[in-house]
Order: C-alpha cells, then structure tokens, then sequence
C-alpha cells in the first residue's frame, strides 16, 4: 500500500469518525472470510456499519479528527474492526450481541465511544446495549408526562357514570 493509498484510508476513516456521533472498536482475531461478510450482514440489518482497518490507520485518523485519547489508542492492538453508527448508540452493541449467538465470544469488544464517552472492555457490552437511544428517551419522558392528565381524565370519565347513577337512584328515591 503507497503513502498515497494510506493518506486517503486516514482522510476517509477521519471523515467517517466526525459524520459518525457512535462507533465501536472491535477485535475480530480469528475470524474467517465467511464469518467477517455474515457479522457485516447483520451489522447492514442492524443499521450499522462494520470495517476493518490498519491500527495505525485508526489511529492517525483519530489524531487527525482530534478525537485521539489514551484510553482508545491504548486498545489499538491485533486485529481491529470498526462499527459506525449515526442513529442509535446501542445498535452496534446489539449487533455484536446478535452475532454472538451464532459464533460464541466474538466479536470482542475493545472500546466504544458513544457521544464523546469512552467505554473499555468487552463487560461493558450489556450495559451498552441496553442504553436507550435519544428518541426513546424522549418518548419515556413524554409517556410521564401525559399519564398524570390521563389519570385526571379517566377519573372524570368513571366519576361521570357514578354521578348519574348516583342522581338516577336518588330521583328513583323521591318517587
């Protein structure tokens, strides 16, 4: 590979690292042509996307896009693979999870990064899929805000018919 031929892989990966708010570094040691094209077809299902790279190619780029820190150039060892996300900070986490179930204990994950916070090791795995996204985290405070007024509407609701039946009886009374 020429100078020329790495400049553009680091220009094209620093470019995905700015466009991209998620992404997850992997080790993927081990695996076999067959296995590296399923893992990225889940990963297209999921609505991410996985590619191997050089170390030194991550890590340049991250240098250049100026989001180089120890903690994720520290795990830039052996067999690297990336998985970007633009949506959803867990997707990747459950992609690799989904994968998992078929071929047991791989991909590992090395770090993640997940709007600017860093995660290291692969016990972060489950916790990193279970985060909620920003919709949906917006969507729960929405649900806690709307069911106190449904509670108060559905009280008024079910008090309306003990009222009439309530009046109803008293007229049924006086007769």
């Amino acid at each position: 590979m020429t100078r020329e031929d790495k400049s553009k892989i680091i220009d094209e990966l620093a470019e995905k690292l700015a466009n991209h708010m998620h992404y997850y570094v992997t080790d993927a040691a081990g695996f076999t042509v067959a296995q590296v094209n399923a893992f990225r077809r889940i990963c297209y299902q999921s609505g991410v996307e996985y590619r191997v790279y050089k170390n030194t190619l991550i890590r340049k780029a991250l240098e250049k896009n100026g989001t180089a820190n120890d903690e994720v150039v520290g795990v830039l060892k052996g067999f690297s693979g990336i998985i970007f996300s633009k949506e959803s900070g867990n997707a990747p986490a459950r992609a690799i999870k989904e994968f998992r179930k078929k071929l047991d204990g791989k991909p590992v994950l090395k770090a993640a990064s997940i709007d600017s916070e860093v995660y290291l090791g692969d016990g972060n795995l489950n916790m990193l899929s279970e985060l909620k996204s920003k919709n949906e985290l917006i969507g729960d405070v929405i649900a806690l805000l709307q069911s106190p007024a449904k509670n108060v509407v559905s009280a008024l609701l079910s008090g309306k018919q003990t009222v009439a039946g309530l009046v109803k009886a008293l007229e049924e009374r006086k007769q």
